[in-house]
């Protein structure tokens, strides 16, 4: 018995680490978006971000590959496809306009409003169904919204276009996660998202290519930016986040969106200089207090 419970500390240890490593990594990317952004094309900077993010992954897809046995087909390669477009050329490259025309305080919460989507459009296309306690989150969800947009008096920093690509973005990485829940059980978890990563950011290169934004012009330049984003960000945060998953489950896992909202303001503060007034506040513990209620709730069904 004792074994058993040395072994089950030392695993929660290591799921604790993997949280607060996703959590901290994720809470700096508006602030780093905000700023390689300035000097970088929007679609030029999502292909690198998930290119570079597809490689840091792509060891431990390969690993999970071999282990598990499986192999890629042309159907998986097609699914992947669509599932990357709607993660990466729509979802965040929709996120990094956003960025660009929100304060990084204000972007950064209403990212993490994804999961509430997630809950509607599964209901509305799967089997996994919206009860008492989602509702009540995804109501909160709205109102802490409302709030973060302070529609009565738009904080300066905001735009309404920028909150009209913030929630473009949280709604589709939300069909991004309901789309990835269909494969990711038989493919794998690593080798699902650097594969999606990959075929998502050539989609974008595709984009780039037809429409003439840069594509390395500008790189040499912002290098640590680009590195930050891609490597640190996108790659060695989802890579965290997914250990996290590996070592514990999904409900676990995405405690790393629950810590986010709380300390990404703080980056935004002490980086960017920027005012957090009291209405952000308001929206961050609501949106805080719904995520508890999700998160409440998927664990009194495991």
């Amino acid at each position: 018995m004792e074994q058993k419970s040395s072994v089950n500390t030392g695993n929660m240890r290591k799921v604790i680490i993997c949280i607060v490593i996703a959590a901290l990594t994720f809470a700096t990317m508006e602030v780093a978006l905000k700023l390689a952004g300035k000097n970088m094309d929007s679609f030029q900077l999502t292909f690198l971000r998930f290119l570079l993010g597809g490689i840091i992954l792509a060891p431990p897809a390969f690993i999970e590959s071999k282990h598990s046995g499986y192999r890629i087909n042309g159907k998986d390669l097609g699914w992947l496809l669509l599932v990357g477009i709607m993660g990466v050329a729509i979802s965040m490259l929709a996120y990094q306009l956003g960025v660009l025309r929100c304060n990084a305080s204000t972007a950064a919460p209403l990212m993490c409003t994804s999961p509430l989507f997630s809950m509607v459009i599964a209901h509305l296309f799967t089997s996994e169904k919206m009860d008492r306690d989602k509702w009540i989150a995804f109501c909160i969800g709205l109102v802490a919204i409302f709030f973060m947009l302070r529609p009565w008096d738009v904080q300066e920093g905001n735009t309404v276009t920028g909150f009209i690509l913030m929630i473009v973005a949280a709604s589709t990485f939300g069909a991004y996660s309901v789309m990835g829940k269909r494969s990711i059980g038989r493919i794998g978890t690593f080798t699902q998202t650097s594969i999606s990563f990959f075929l998502g950011s050539f989609a974008l290169l595709a984009v780039l290519l037809a429409t003439g934004h840069p594509v390395v012009s500008g790189i040499a330049e912002n290098w640590p930016l680009v590195v930050y984003v891609g490597v640190v960000v996108t790659g060695i945060g989802y890579f965290f986040y997914f250990m996290g998953i590996k070592e514990s489950d999904a409900t676990t896992g995405s405690m790393a969106f629950f810590i986010k909202p709380a300390i990404a303001p703080v980056f935004a503060i002490i980086i960017l200089h920027e005012t957090v007034l009291w209405n952000t506040v308001v929206g961050i513990i609501l949106l805080i207090s719904a995520s508890a209620i999700t998160i409440r709730d998927k664990f009194r069904r495991h």
